[in-house]
């Protein structure tokens, strides 16, 4: 690909690794730093570019990580400075980038500071935090609901004053409009840019300002009539952008294209691409979650597709994402008849794919025993007990005991799937026809098809040889130059013989999700199987 052209974050592919779950190096069961050191030519084979590691900083582990002691440091559990600093040189020495979490919207309550701020109503990091007085009756000073359960108030005896938190409430909110907190904040950023970090996932970054005079909230409906609580006053304010502009100033200030990657949880196409900024100069990937909630349907999924890249500022740069850390894996949410395609429709999309760990294995959810949860018991899903557990399980590496990733003789910090023997990385290399090999090709192509990251993109109409529309396919052709390729995703069960004439005479399948041979076809009749997924390069 031609250098000119090419920004590592607008062309390359992200890799979330959650550090507890990827490789135990010193036996006690967790993943840690050096675990992934030992695993990064693995992800150059795949044929990742860059990797977003979880929160790896000082926690009590509240909510794993997200409840952060030392923004500047390394949890004992993964290692410490030296061996991060390893890790960057290893990654980097290999062509692959590095992005952390940055968890802005609040510290643990064991942190230096909020331990400080509680201490007495005068203490000069009082107003770090957001300490109200009750009212009159002694009830909290609003009706702001916790994103996790519960009200988003906590009382202190010994100040006899609340605090704001709209996570757990050892996740006590930091005051954003305290020009201290905002230095603060940066200098934690500055610290490990300055380390060589290319960039941060800034967690739930929308959260950061609330309203200076913290209303109530209203009550709204769902399409049931059910009632619930609009969180307006809370998140969203538009005080945020000023902060997201100066978080761009700060990255843009150092060498090397650093990113800004937003947690956002917008799926309303305008509202998601208003965090871009009016001049793209605030987040440069706001997290697209749009066709993450959609169900796996054609017609839906090509619908919210092209909502989403109209809605788009020009210039920029469009992403997707289907799983991480807090939804089902793929190949259980779609099921492992879909799964591949899945991984088609991510990676040749136009814009920047974030793949979770193991879901190039099709590793599933993993059913959890009572004795063994350790999601906090607010983010257990509606009808279960096992909360994010599920899809945090360790990754499956070879047939052995505990899957590679740990010992035998170890217990793993959550259980391992029990097809972990057939569904791991040394058995699906060895297989031409895995779905480990699926992305790995897919992951070539990708890197050395520039119409694949560089091109336009055109959905196809879809139809038969009697020209009547087909719903169950979506198709759709990327160009670069004299470079044409087709994508032909198959979301039913039945096998479709389609006409897609319009776009050529003919051309050569470059891989298949059923690893049909390569075969030159005629347009006008292209068989697809159940759920088989094309890429096609056009005559």
């Amino acid at each position: 690909m031609p250098a000119e052209t090419y920004i590592w974050w607008k062309h390359g592919v992200f890799y979330q690794i959650y550090p507890r779950s990827f490789q135990d190096s010193n036996q006690d069961g967790i993943g840690d730093l050096k675990g992934i050191i030992e695993r990064l030519d693995y992800l150059v084979e795949l044929g990742i570019d860059a990797i977003w590691v979880s929160p790896i900083f000082p926690s009590p582990m509240a909510d794993f990580g997200y409840d952060i002691s030392d923004f500047t440091d390394i949890h004992p559990l993964f290692g410490d400075l030296q061996v991060f600093k390893r890790l960057l040189e290893q990654a980097h020495q290999r062509g692959l980038r590095v992005v952390l979490d940055y968890v802005a919207n609040h510290s643990s309550d064991e942190h230096a500071w909020f331990l400080e701020s509680r201490s007495s109503r005068d203490n000069p990091k009082r107003d770090w935090y957001i300490w109200r007085d009750p009212k009159p009756d002694g009830s909290p000073p609003n009706n702001w609901e916790s994103h996790f359960s519960g009200g988003a108030w906590e009382w202190d005896e010994n100040t006899s004053q609340y605090y704001l938190h709209l996570f757990l409430e050892k996740q006590p909110d930091l005051n954003w409009r305290n020009p201290q907190v905002v230095e603060a904040m940066h200098a934690a950023l500055r610290f490990w840019l300055e380390l060589g970090v290319d960039g941060f996932r800034m967690d739930v970054v929308t959260f950061l300002m609330k309203h200076p005079e913290l209303p109530d909230n209203p009550t709204a409906y769902d399409d049931q009539g059910r009632p619930f609580q609009e969180h307006r006053y809370d998140i969203n304010q538009p005080e945020v952008h000023h902060v997201l502009r100066d978080f761009r100033k700060l990255f843009d200030s150092y060498p090397g294209e650093r990113v800004t990657i937003g947690e956002t949880w917008f799926f309303d196409p305008a509202e998601l691409a208003a965090w871009y900024g009016p001049a793209l100069d605030e987040l440069q990937i706001p997290f697209n979650f749009i066709t993450l909630k959609r169900p796996w349907q054609a017609a839906t999924m090509k619908q919210a597709i092209e909502a989403y890249y109209a809605a788009l500022p020009p210039g920029a740069q469009p992403n997707f994402v289907f799983g991480s850390h807090d939804v089902r894996r793929l190949a259980s949410r779609y099921g492992l008849a879909n799964h591949r395609s899945v991984g088609m429709l991510l990676l040749t999309l136009r814009g920047t794919p974030t793949l979770y760990y193991g879901d190039e294995l099709g590793m599933q959810d993993v059913s959890i025993p009572p004795e063994r949860f350790q999601d906090p018991v607010m983010w257990r899903k509606p009808g279960t007990d096992e909360g994010r557990d599920p899809e945090r399980t360790p990754m499956q590496w070879d047939s052995s005991s505990n899957a590679g990733f740990c010992p035998g003789d170890v217990e793993p910090w959550l259980p391992l799937a029990v097809d972990y023997p057939t569904i791991n990385v040394a058995v699906e290399r060895a297989d031409p026809h895995s779905t480990f090999n699926f992305y790995k090709r897919l992951l070539h192509l990708r890197r050395t098809l520039p119409a694949l990251t560089l091109g336009d993109f055109q959905f196809i109409p879809v139809v038969d040889n009697h020209l009547a529309s087909i719903q169950d396919v979506l198709a759709y052709r990327r160009s670069w130059q004299d470079q044409r390729l087709l994508v032909v995703i198959n979301f039913s069960a039945n096998s479709q013989l389609i006409d897609l004439s319009g776009v050529g005479l003919g051309g050569v399948t470059l891989l298949s999700s059923h690893f049909r041979s390569v075969e030159q076809f005629d347009l006008a009749r292209v068989l697809v199987q159940p759920h088989e997924n094309l890429l096609v390069q056009l005559f």
